[in-house]
């Protein structure tokens, strides 16, 4: 491009929005864009170490419906920072705005309607999330990663166009590996925290770990966990003789997606595509506060196209024991999910951003 397209990426407090806009973004300055991001404190802090391109932080608040009062000051907060949005917006107009999803995207997306920037808005779960829902009579267009979403009316149909899952090109394009059908003298698993996970899986999985190794199941395990539990995890694991490889929060999962046989994790859009396209078997355990349980509906999918186990946090030391259990006694469950893995990749999700963004850069207001 001769002369640089202003694109502003506006992402939620979460990693399940944030890591899709940061990839997102990381692309559009391989095309060429001049790139803003904007989230919150909360998206910020998985952004900080990351910067290639300005972030700015505006404040965000979701609406509470606990009772009229705090429907009525969310309402008011919610109002003022759109009125902040449209004020920043206007010092940095973008040519196109990309709502990745998340409250935090919802006041700057509301802005780019007043202004009449052309907005996109993006969805990886399998159920649309609440802001995304609010605006879909203002994007031009609405991208999804799975053709079977839920919860969009039929009037916005023609807006939607599957793209797939929005996820770092170095996934995309790591090598297959040979599989094996020996049985397997040692399990390596590895435990995937992500931002909500961490604190409760350090607390839970290890015990089920010890009652493996006390069965005769040799294991060696990569946890990724709070930096405050390092040194009681390794204590465990020590006490127990179960080899293990503590780790605190990576944006660089590659490297462990290589070592492991199978991945524990909980049930974001993004981490579940991310070890499809990896060719990972992994155990999907759904958060069970997820707004409109959309991690369970996450889950579920991967298990119907039978590419990855499901195990609901309620039942997890009754299954996960003997899930471990039978695949040290026969290696080839895990490697029928690698070949069921396999048929499917992401890797088009780049091509069709950019068919997306010619469609949409070329289309009058």
């Amino acid at each position: 491009m001769s002369k640089k397209i202003k694109a502003l990426i506006a992402v939620g407090g979460t990693g399940g929005h944030v890591f899709p806009g940061y990839n997102l973004a990381n692309h559009l300055i391989e095309k060429g864009f001049d790139v803003d991001l904007v989230t919150d404190k909360r998206g910020n802090k998985y952004l900080k170490n990351l910067q290639k391109f300005n972030i700015s932080i505006l404040p965000s608040v979701p609406l509470n419906k606990k009772n009229i009062f705090t429907i009525f000051s969310s309402l008011i907060l919610i109002f003022f920072f759109i009125f902040r949005s449209v004020l920043f917006l206007l010092f940095n107009r973008p040519k196109i705005i990309f709502g990745m999803g998340g409250y935090a995207s919802f006041p700057i997306c509301i802005a780019a309607t007043i202004l009449k920037i052309k907005l996109v808005i993006y969805e990886n779960n399998l159920i649309i999330g609440k802001a995304n829902r609010y605006l879909l009579p203002f994007a031009k267009k609405i991208l999804v990663s799975f053709r079977e979403l839920e919860g969009i009316p039929k009037r916005y149909e023609s807006k939607i166009f599957e793209i797939g899952n929005i996820i770092k090109k170095e996934i995309l394009n790591l090598p297959h590996l040979d599989t094996k059908n020996e049985k397997k003298q040692l399990i390596k698993i590895l435990v995937l925290g992500g931002s909500q996970a961490a604190k409760i899986f350090a607390e839970k999985l290890p015990i089920i770990f010890r009652n493996c190794s006390n069965k005769g199941i040799s294991l060696k395990i990569y946890q990724q966990c709070l930096s405050i539990q390092n040194d009681s995890l390794n204590l465990f694991y020590r006490e127990n003789n179960i080899d293990c490889e503590i780790f605190n929060f990576s944006y660089n999962l590659e490297e462990y997606f290589s070592k492991a046989d199978i991945a524990i994790t909980r049930s974001g859009s993004s981490m579940l595509a991310e070890l499809t396209n990896a060719s990972v078997p992994f155990i999907s355990i759904p958060l069970p506060s997820s707004a409109d349980n959309h991690q369970l509906k996450n889950a579920l999918h991967y298990e119907q196209k039978k590419i990855s186990f499901l195990i609901e946090e309620k039942d997890l030391h009754q299954k996960l024991l003997k899930l471990i259990e039978n695949i040290y006694k026969d290696n080839s469950i895990l490697n029928e999910i690698i070949q069921v893995q396999r048929q499917y990749s992401d890797k088009n999700v780049y091509n069709n951003i950019n068919l997306i963004l010619k469609q949409v850069l070329n289309e009058k207001n």
